[in-house]
């Protein structure tokens, strides 16, 4: 049996030892990025607040793991998919991807809506979003254990126009706009059918199309998809104010908000700022979610690389004077508010965040502008982080 002082040194040696190995096993495990600048400031954002993830006022108190949380990206369809692609979603705990295939409308008031299914594998084809290649990225996402959710997207011609523009100029034309989409939706309820996809969201952003008006065009849809499909559905519904004028949730099973809630109006918010700028929204989904009794998922969410990332978030890169100069800053501390904000709400059941292309080097073009994807970018140790939680 040891002696008393010489089992107290022995004890004071191994616990200089713990203390020692701990800092270096933190630094082993944390994400690599590109830069020691991308690393501090994730370092900073990780330590704010004394090293709280959530302080009173910005949100519930951080839940226990739940692995039901949907923990998601929202992949782009390339020209090929991988198990090496899927590796660092593995590495970021990401658990979903959302695959968005589109159909072409020829203008906001054109009834008609065309469905491109096949593409070949090559470069630049975009094989990622034809029926082979949505299938064979949602086996594959499976056999790595990462779940999917099929999100079909509008492509509206025209300079600036997006779905929330299609409005039809008569009752006729709007008959005719819901029969083409159903053929086009109900084409993507039985692709997800096949390839067992664990979710369908049967609609993106389509702001006349959801008015009171068009209630039982959508039921019926709603009805007939699920005739051909078996999982659970949700509707993507923009930010603003769409959210709140569909009257057909009760017949989904989850609510989609694409939450590009502005939350500055100044460039380079502080992180404090950008957690204010949250309370609003915040303070009214959880009024409106008490009333409709649905989960919510933001079915996107992200910012930009820029400065004035928080002040619209909707908005592409290309298309602000901040293109020139990234940000990548500002945009780790959006994630950062993001996630301290939204994370621990009681409604929220989980994320996509906008956006992420497989394969993607670290000096890859998007890394070179100012677009949404967190990778290679000090935004993603933020989730990284918070996607282990």
């Amino acid at each position: 049996m040891p002696q008393p002082l010489f089992l107290w040194r022995r004890w004071w040696l191994f616990a200089l030892l713990v203390l020692g190995l701990v800092p270096l096993l933190v630094l082993w495990s944390w994400p690599r990025l590109p830069n020691d600048a991308g690393q501090r400031v994730a370092l900073e954002l990780a330590t704010a607040g004394n090293g709280r993830t959530l302080t009173e006022g910005e949100g519930h108190a951080a839940l226990a793991y739940d692995s039901t949380r949907l923990r998601g990206v929202s992949w782009v369809g390339g020209d090929s998919t991988t198990a090496a692609e899927l590796e660092p979603l593995r590495q970021a705990h990401v658990t979903w991807i959302a695959q968005m295939p589109f159909g072409w409308q020829a203008g906001a008031n054109e009834p008609t809506i065309r469905v491109r299914t096949e593409r070949r594998p090559g470069r630049g084809s975009y094989w990622g979003e034809s029926d082979a290649g949505i299938i064979h990225t949602a086996q594959l996402a499976h056999q790595h254990g990462i779940r999917t959710l099929l999100k079909p997207h509008l492509w509206v011609r025209g300079n600036g126009t997006w779905p929330g523009d299609i409005n039809m100029t008569s009752p006729k034309d709007w008959d005719a706009w819901f029969a083409s989409y159903s053929s086009y939706i109900l084409h993507y309820a039985k692709v997800a059918e096949e390839a067992k996809f664990d979710g369908l969201c049967i609609g993106t952003e389509l702001l006349h199309a959801t008015e009171p008006a068009h209630e039982k065009a959508w039921r019926k849809l709603i009805r007939e998809i699920r005739r051909v499909y078996h999982g659970p559905l949700t509707y993507a519904a923009n930010w603003s104010i769409e959210y709140q004028q569909i009257k057909f949730w009760d017949a989904l099973d989850y609510v989609g908000i694409q939450a590009y809630f502005p939350l500055s109006t100044a460039a380079q918010p502080s992180l404090d700022a950008l957690l204010q700028g949250w309370q609003p929204h915040l303070k009214e989904l959880a009024a409106w979610q008490k009333k409709i009794k649905k989960p919510i998922v933001f079915t996107e969410v992200g910012y930009k690389t820029t400065s004035d990332a928080a002040v619209r978030p909707w908005e592409w890169p290309e298309r602000t004077a901040a293109l020139a100069t990234p940000d990548e800053a500002t945009q780790a501390r959006c994630y950062e508010a993001l996630f301290r904000a939204c994370w621990g709400q009681l409604w929220l059941k989980g994320m996509f965040i906008w956006k992420w292309y497989p394969g993607l080097a670290a000096d890859g073009p998007a890394r070179r502008h100012a677009d949404f994807t967190p990778q290679h970018k000090p935004a993603e140790a933020v989730l990284s982080r918070w996607y282990g939680q």
